[in-house]
């Protein structure tokens, strides 16, 4: 779904998806179906995120030495 995407294109992706549940166009047909879309993004932001600190701790320890 969101491979090779930033981290930047895909809180924006999220940010898009969310909206869609206030907006006139929120039907609850579609409603699960987005939402499940949302939590797989979500999980790998928060991946993407992890991944990005670990890297920026392994950098701070590399420039302390």
């Amino acid at each position: 779904m969101t491979e090779n995407k930033s981290i930047t294109q895909k809180i924006d992706e999220l940010t898009k998806s969310t909206d869609w549940f206030y907006s006139d166009d929120f039907t609850l047909d579609e409603a699960v179906k987005k939402y499940k879309e949302a939590i797989a993004l979500a999980k790998e932001l928060q991946k993407d995120l992890s991944d990005l600190q670990n890297e920026v701790e392994v950098l701070a320890e590399d420039f302390q030495k």
